[in-house]
């Protein structure tokens, strides 16, 4: 069928609007008509060449929409019904039957690769393919194939469907981390490093597990205010402390029990680490700046103090159960991601890039 898509033809430049022809869906696919789809980091270091999917691409991974056909044996959902596109994963692994599907021992090639696991892509302009299949989805388009495994279906259906899509990738990055990952328990203490939108869903997850301090280190200071809005206790301008992990023991002496760090810049994750108090326990989520980032480590300061590094991916979510359970935490009031969100029409994605970059907007969510 055609569609459309915002196709990224070279690093660094802006992305193209343009007719696309989409495949049927094949046995256990799903084609899902976009209502809309997120804006992400991780879409913008694929483009750049961080994520080496092969150019051009149709990208895009936090769609939502509206089912209109699925292929041979998918009973999972039906035309018609309202869904949520989620990562891609193997469903066999050792990690999946644990319910841990973002560490598939698959999911870079089903997630990064440009094509199907067999290596063709559902997705062609003339007879030139395009790679897609990105995350499972390439939901930059106003249709997307995806696989019955990573759809979930809404059954509410007085939620915003356009606005649903990063529950998939940044949302529950942030909340999942903080609740699933990190498993924060009542009363606890934790740092959040980054006020974007990954970071602004951990505030409110740490809301959702009772923590008793949750500090937000943003530099810009409409992100701060709205952090505070959101449940934040305490709030740290690194921009005028010299450092930052005495500006975070001046509000909890001993240290944090718990650190969340979001940028992946290596000087924040130092800080953020020099933040914990014994036994503390830093979970990661930001994209590093190249793919050799690293850090400098205190091994004797490690063993010392017992400080944990977790490294984590989409908050540890099974989707089917996660992205349902924030679905019911927004309508009961209590994840209110729509106050983070902008939309935009899909024909105005590079300006969305933009107003992301500036900080005019925390998510934008793109409309085809």
């Amino acid at each position: 069928m055609d569609s459309i898509a915002a196709i990224a033809r070279a690093p660094h430049h802006p992305f193209t609007v343009e007719p696309i022809v989409i495949d049927p869906p094949r046995p256990g696919e799903v084609l899902v008509r976009i209502a809309g789809v997120g804006l992400c980091h991780t879409d913008l270091v694929a483009r750049d060449q961080f994520i080496p999917i092969p150019l051009p691409a149709v990208l895009g991974h936090e769609g939502a929409g509206i089912v209109e056909a699925v292929g041979e044996g998918v009973t999972k959902v039906a035309p018609g019904d309202r869904v949520v596109i989620g990562f891609a994963s193997c469903g066999h692994c050792a990690r999946c039957d644990e319910h841990l599907p973002s560490y598939c021992r698959e999911f870079p090639m089903l997630n990064y690769a440009g094509t199907r696991a067999d290596g063709s892509s559902g997705l062609r302009q003339g007879d030139a393919a395009l790679s897609g299949h990105f995350f499972g989805q390439s939901s930059f388009a106003g249709h997307a194939l995806a696989q019955e495994r990573n759809v979930v279906k809404i059954e509410a259906t007085d939620v915003p469907l356009e606005l649903l899509g990063p529950l998939a990738c940044g949302f529950q990055t942030g909340a999942g981390g903080v609740m699933r990952s990190l498993a924060c328990p009542a009363g606890s203490t934790i740092a959040i490093f980054g006020a974007g939108p990954v970071g602004l869903a951990a505030v409110m997850g740490a809301v959702i597990q009772e923590c008793a301090t949750i500090i937000v280190v943003e530099p810009v200071a409409s992100r701060r205010d709205l952090a505070l809005s959101l449940g934040a206790t305490h709030l740290i301008d690194p921009a005028a402390e010299a450092v930052l992990p005495d500006a975070i023991r001046a509000i909890v002496a001993d240290g944090v029990e718990f650190a969340f760090e979001t940028s992946g810049r290596e000087a924040v994750v130092e800080a953020a680490l020099g933040s914990l108090g014994s036994h503390g326990l830093l979970g990661l989520v930001g994209v590093p700046p190249k793919p050799d980032s690293s850090l400098t480590i205190n091994l004797a300061a490690l063993i010392t103090y017992g400080h944990r590094i977790h490294g984590i991916i989409e908050g540890d979510s099974d989707l089917d159960g996660f992205i349902p359970e924030l679905v019911e935490l927004y309508r009961a009031g209590r994840f209110p991601f729509d106050r983070l969100i902008q939309t935009f029409p899909l024909a105005q994605i590079n300006e969305a890039v933009e107003a992301q970059a500036r900080g005019d907007c925390v998510k934008a969510v793109l409309i085809p």
